[in-house]
């Protein structure tokens, strides 16, 4: 049971207890280093002095990397891997047997590690992929890999051997789902097998060597008991989304980049009722719905002759004759804000999208100027009563600067007083300061104002406590 539901089942029940649950808003603490990784990755880099054991340990370490690696080529790539995996360490066992200048210089479960991971895997950052705590990996050239943990970023003590080993990884990554990557197409989006969103973009674009950025694919989606506990939410906050979403409220999920826009929209996504048809649409599929009747949509980029193309915007317009229910849009970044519009506006309600924006009011500005990126001259005042006719509801996400993801605003949008859309926060977050330990101190709350389309969730028969929209209530 949902907590939408119990709450209703209260209010059927008896009179809604006044002494309502809160939640405790927690922000996500990131683990402490415990090293000075930017020391350590320098001494690796030279620029700090080290013994000279510790350089001949790790020129040791890849040299037999490299002649384990050449054997493997030499002997076993025309065995299945099953058969090579075992085989590895027992050629590492002969190699530092031959060669006494690796015995006690190189642990040889991590050569044979790397060198598995290389094979079969993602190279070097295969681990960081593997990381449970790990949100995000950033391959800034062959010597820089950071990562995201708990909200920050901080230097990993991954190296690649040089950019043609990098290249070779972008290979692995793009090949197996048709993309390519060159001097011709030097920027390619992609995703690995488990569904994680990749960023590829190769010289001479990037001036320090091949870049790959992972946004990771978690396994099990988060509920909305993970966003309350996680302190992004409220449980009064989560009630009412919950309401909205079954009430096929249009909604825009708005924030920065990394703000957890993705996973909030899946989260609501999963409040809309099994037997509706839902069509999603994405750049790069990471949605993950539990309902049955799903279609997933994915863009697709030109070919090498530059042809082929199919942009969202194509696919939001071809959505309108596949009879969907609810139309899910994972983000809006141009023209198709306006066939989104039109759809929201004829009949598609209940629609759920995200976008780029620093505040609910920014994104009404920038859905204008999408609008007009669609190539159709409107005035203004007609673009904005577009939007003001779409959109129930604005959800601004925002990444603190402790890294912790919160919802700052769920905002209502009123309609249109001469030229300017009305909007009003029904829920905001008030931050008083930080903590001795950096970690921003807040609470989400609720205005005091009720919603103006409260008598519309009251016609579909969801009844939220009035409490609800009360500060401290």
């Amino acid at each position: 049971m949902s907590l939408l539901d119990k709450v209703q089942a209260k209010a059927v029940q008896a009179t809604p207890d006044n002494e309502q649950e809160q939640a405790v808003d927690r922000a996500q603490q990131p683990s402490a280093n415990k090293k000075d990784l930017l020391s350590t990755f320098r001494q690796i880099r030279g620029t700090d002095p080290r013994p000279k054991d510790q350089t001949a340990h790790i020129s040791k370490h890849q040299e037999l990397k490299n002649k384990l690696h050449k054997q493997v080529l030499n002997d076993l790539m025309d065995d299945d891997v099953e058969s090579i995996l075992p085989k590895i360490d027992a050629m590492a066992v002969e190699l530092i047997m031959e060669d006494e200048s690796f015995r006690g210089k190189v642990d040889r479960k991590k050569v044979v590690d790397e060198l598995i991971h290389d094979l079969t895997g993602f190279g070097p950052i295969n681990p960081l992929l593997l990381d449970p705590d790990i949100t995000e990996v950033m391959v800034n050239g062959p010597n820089q890999v950071y990562v995201e943990r708990g909200g920050k970023i901080e230097l990993s003590y991954v190296q690649f051997r040089d950019d043609e080993h990098v290249m070779h990884i972008i290979e692995k990554i793009v090949s197996p789902i048709g993309r390519r990557v060159d001097e011709s197409s030097p920027m390619v989006d992609a995703r690995l097998p488990d569904g994680s969103r990749v960023n590829v973009i190769i010289p001479p674009l990037a001036l320090g060597g091949p870049t790959i950025t992972i946004r990771k694919f978690s396994k099990d989606p988060y509920t909305i008991d993970n966003l309350i506990d996680f302190g992004t939410v409220t449980r009064d906050m989560a009630i009412f989304l919950e309401a909205c979403v079954k009430a096929r409220l249009n909604i825009f999920v708005s924030g920065g980049t990394g703000s957890g826009k993705t996973t909030t929209l899946n989260v609501l996504s999963s409040f809309i009722p099994s037997d509706e048809r839902i069509v999603t649409i994405e750049d790069a599929a990471e949605l993950q719905l539990g309902q049955d009747h799903v279609v997933s949509l994915e863009s697709r980029p030109s070919n090498i002759e530059g042809k082929g193309a199919i942009t969202i915007r194509d696919l939001v317009r071809n959505s309108l004759r596949m009879r969907p229910e609810r139309i899910v849009i994972g983000e809006v970044r141009g023209g198709e804000a306006l066939d989104m519009l039109q759809a929201m506006n004829t009949g598609h309600d209940g629609s759920l999208a995200t976008g780029h924006s620093n505040s609910p009011r920014d994104m009404i500005s920038r859905l204008e100027t999408m609008v007009l990126m669609g190539g159709i001259e409107l005035p203004v005042k007609a673009i904005r009563e577009q939007i003001a006719g779409a959109l129930d509801l604005i959800i601004q996400q925002s990444r603190l600067k402790d890294g912790s993801r919160k919802i700052t605003n769920i905002t209502e949008v009123l309609g249109m007083e001469g030229d300017i859309i009305v909007l009003q926060d029904i829920f905001a977050y008030r931050q008083y300061g930080v903590d001795e330990r950096g970690g921003v101190v807040g609470s989400l709350l609720p205005t005091g104002v009720r919603p103006k389309f409260y008598e519309r969730l009251e016609s579909s028969g969801i009844h939220i406590p009035a409490s609800v929209f009360v500060d401290g209530g």
